[in-house]
């Protein structure tokens, strides 16, 4: 086999790799099995909320796991047909094997980067908001072109796009626009597009022929899945019972079942000072998980405010990527260096490359920094 085609059957193994590292693939099987058994529990859908993730959860790992298998089986048939085809001297044969596998490298190396979207939130449905700069009709015409842009890469992708607000222009575009995104890795694959965008050209309202700079912004984060389980261990709780205080006489509380619980890592007590011990227990315990899951909204909250504040003003010094019209067609991400000149493609909603791009320059940066032993 050439040396071309050994290189691009030894790039289909690495991604085969890495694939199988991140699916998890020795217990993959596994997980299946226990996704089909809980499945068949005839309670189940007393529960639709959980009863769907589960159902979408099952659905990501076998699509996973048949993209694996549908890779391997391709890279093995290929590379054994373009062994045969040269040992028997049958060009069409090699030239078809080779085709297969230049188009197999392409599809693992789409789904290697897929599988880099490993975050908390990346596998989840999205909110994407874009508000038009300084500027006036011409910021906000853009960001109507924005918008577009959006929902054009979104439908391509064959995700849901649904409008949640619009504020429109004064004479043309929008001052902004909120939609939900819906889809696998949704939040994953928008979340590079947060930031400001800047878009040179000459203006379709001015008079001339003179370039305009306008701007709008870009915000995304995610749906935050509210059905969350809090998990309390034992070893970050104590458990006390005491005797509960309260009016005297025949109804004083004469035994220790009122329930006080202490959670270590937060300093969270609560109590609960019913007659029965163990409905003690329950209440107090409900109590502490309730408090932890509204840290933790508090804290996704807040981690969303610092992103939001972080994009800065939708002007100059805070872009992330150019959009140039005139006098030049070119489109550039500033933090990848990626760029096109297919600018109308771009517009159109082909966004594939500047996701991927900044997505595999996050990934080499975390390495870089865990190298140097930062957090």
């Amino acid at each position: 086999m050439r040396a071309e085609m050994e290189t691009v059957a030894d790039a289909i193994g690495n991604s085969l790799k890495l694939l199988g590292q991140r699916l998890g693939l020795e217990t993959a099987q596994h997980r299946l099995e226990e996704f089909n058994a809980l499945i068949e529990d005839g309670d189940l859908w007393s529960d639709p909320a959980r009863a769907q993730k589960l159902m979408r959860d099952r659905q990501m790992l076998m699509d996973a796991l048949a993209t694996y298998r549908r890779i391997e089986s391709e890279l093995r048939d290929n590379t054994d047909l373009i062994e045969l085809g040269e040992a028997e001297g049958d060009a069409e044969i090699v030239a078809e094997a080779e085709a297969g596998l230049r188009a197999l490298q392409e599809l693992a190396a789409q789904k290697e980067l897929e599988a880099l979207l490993d975050g908390e939130a990346d596998g989840n449905d999205t909110f994407l908001e874009v508000n038009a700069g300084a500027g006036g009709t011409e910021s906000q015409d853009w960001a109507e072109m924005l918008a577009r842009m959006y929902t054009r890469w979104a439908e391509a992708h064959g995700y849901t796009v649904e409008m949640l607000s619009e504020t429109p222009g004064e004479e043309a575009g929008l001052k902004s626009v909120a939609y939900k995104i819906s889809g696998p890795n949704a939040y994953g694959w928008l979340k590079s597009e947060s930031g400001v965008h800047r878009l040179v050209r000459i203006s379709p309202f001015g008079s001339g022929d003179k370039r305009q700079t306008s701007f709008a912004s870009v915000w995304v984060y995610p749906v935050v899945d509210d059905n969350i389980e809090i998990e309390v261990q034992d070893k970050d709780i104590r458990i006390d019972t005491f005797r509960s205080s309260g009016a005297g006489g025949q109804h004083v509380n004469k035994t220790d079942s009122a329930v006080r619980i202490t959670h270590f890592p937060t300093g969270i007590v609560v109590t609960s000072s019913l007659k029965s011990q163990h409905q003690n227990r329950e209440i107090a315990m409900n109590a502490l998980k309730a408090r932890l899951y509204q840290m933790e909204l508090d804290r996704r909250s807040a981690a969303i405010n610092e992103a939001h504040d972080a994009k800065g003003d939708a002007g100059w010094g805070n872009q992330i990527r150019s959009y140039v019209l005139q006098p030049y067609q070119m489109v550039k991400d500033l933090r990848s260096g990626h760029e096109t000149s297919d600018t109308q493609g771009v517009l159109d909603g082909d966004l594939d490359g500047f996701m991927a791009a900044t997505l595999a320059a996050g990934v080499e940066g975390k390495s870089r920094a865990e190298a140097r032993g930062e957090d």
